[in-house]
């Protein structure tokens, strides 16, 4: 299984930070953002990586994090032009995933627990669904791509809707087989002029075909300065609580 890793956009909500640089480079802690989702791909054994994000930006990218070699990793770039959303961006990785299955994770986000064992129940249940997503139960779901059930199946998500249907949320780690792309091809913008995965994701819950796993662990994102201090906040925590365990 091959890792996307989409890093683009222009980060408004954390301007000025956000003015000179990208915002998957600010600080989480002690790491780059960036690191989070990488570790992610890296622990289930995806060392196969290709990093999409803005023109402006790829170099520092590049000397953050090189070829990969230095993680045991092989890292590829490609380069995303203007603010055209996750779908757009998505749609660059088709000749880097090949016909292979593949997961992709949003830059910002900051996951605790080792995803391998979802990344195991897709693989076991790929006859049945093409796209499987992860998703966190939050306090606060009217800020993110909300999940409507239908009993025991995804019925739709909703982008950031003011009365939610529920507190669990699109946390932005998604397991696709490769005929997303044709999907992909055909989205129409969203009335916040971009293409959006979420437009997919809602489609495969009409047809069924799309799966879920509900993260055990803490999760953030990190692309407001609340969730950026949150995340700050969280992996200081688990760092204290390993340190605990290793005395």
């Amino acid at each position: 299984m091959r890792g996307v890793l989409l890093a683009g956009g222009s980060a408004v909500r954390l301007r000025p930070l956000t003015k000179v640089t990208n915002k998957h480079l600010l600080p989480v802690y002690k790491k780059p953002m960036i690191y989070y989702p990488l570790e992610t791909l890296l622990k289930v054994g995806i060392k196969d990586i290709l990093i999409v994000t803005g023109g402006e930006h790829v170099g520092d990218f590049f000397q953050l994090l090189g070829s990969g070699k230095e993680w045991g990793a092989h890292f590829s770039y490609e380069i995303q032009e203007g603010n055209t959303g996750t779908g757009a961006a998505l749609l660059l990785a088709e000749e880097f995933v090949r016909d292979e299955a593949f997961m992709v994770i949003l830059g910002d986000n900051v996951v605790v627990e080792d995803v391998g064992e979802f990344v195991q129940n897709f693989k076991a249940e790929k006859e049945q669904y093409k796209a499987k997503i992860l998703i966190a139960k939050v306090k606060d779901p009217q800020k993110y791509g909300v999940v409507e059930f239908d009993g025991q199946k995804i019925k739709n998500i909703v982008e950031k809707p003011k009365k939610p249907a529920s507190n669990y949320v699109n946390t932005g780690l998604w397991m696709f087989s490769p005929e997303v792309f044709g999907l992909l091809k055909d989205l129409k913008k969203s009335p916040r002029g971009e293409y959006e995965v979420t437009d997919v994701l809602s489609h495969y819950a009409r047809q069924q075909v799309l799966s879920y796993s509900i993260l055990k662990g803490p999760w953030t994102d990190a692309g407001s300065f609340e969730s950026l201090y949150n995340a700050t906040v969280l992996m200081k925590k688990f760092e204290d609580r390993q340190l605990k365990k290793s005395k």
